[in-house]
């Protein structure tokens, strides 16, 4: 049934962008995509949800306490202005600027709270939390892993965001991106090469802060 599902959504926001597609600078495209997103909303949930928690699980302890279904919803109204100039035409094109708009989210929330660390102090020891070595900054090595990701080959950036920080199965990101799984699997591998390069003096540190984890090869 899962499968069917994800099947369905792929045809269905495929449907949605061909659709989009034609609409010419008479026609409103806002009904399109608010078909769109709301069809799209429940893998949208799960990219949000898998993203917050395996990236920045700080952003979900107090004092900004954010909650999957919040950030979905930040995401969709930055896809509904961003698609008003944006115009993806194929279902990997959707889910890579879904994927970039929340990145950009939860990095502008990343660097909110930073600014108000001071704030932040207070208010957890007066509730008993954790003393700031809880990790409430982004660290400098942290920060060379999220520029290093970022500066990687769109390719592999984005099989890297699926699989090794979203947690998606290499089948699953296939599905995504329009590709095979050993397509996934070879852009995994370079990726991951490019990154020991440069962030190979941060190892072992580099798996439990980006999600990097070792998992089983799949049977293709």
């Amino acid at each position: 049934m899962r499968c069917m599902t994800e099947d369905g959504t792929t045809v269905e926001v495929q449907r949605y962008l061909d659709e989009l597609a034609g609409v010419n600078g008479d026609v409103s495209a806002e009904p399109i995509v608010g078909s769109l997103l709301s069809r799209a909303v429940s893998r949208l949930h799960i990219l949000c949800g898998s993203l917050l928690t395996r990236s920045y699980p700080r952003l979900m302890r107090p004092p900004l306490s954010l909650q999957s279904e919040e950030m979905l919803s930040a995401v969709v109204e930055r896809l509904l202005k961003a698609m008003r100039d944006v115009r993806p035409t194929t279902v990997r094109q959707f889910f890579a600027l879904a994927n970039q708009h929340m990145r950009w989210e939860l990095n502008d929330l990343a660097r909110r709270l930073d600014k108000q660390q001071p704030f932040d102090e207070l208010h957890e020891s007066a509730v008993g939390a954790p003393p700031q070595s809880s990790g409430s900054q982004i660290s400098p090595n942290t920060r060379r892993m999220l520029e290093a990701i970022e500066n990687l080959p769109e390719e592999e950036r984005e099989v890297f965001g699926l699989v090794r920080i979203q947690g998606m199965a290499q089948t699953e990101a296939a599905d995504v991106l329009g590709v095979s799984a050993k397509t996934v699997r070879r852009r995994l591998t370079r990726c991951l090469l490019l990154l020991a390069e440069k962030l190979g003096d941060l190892q072992p540190p580099l798996g439990p802060h980006m999600g990097v984890r070792q998992q089983p090869e799949e049977t293709l």
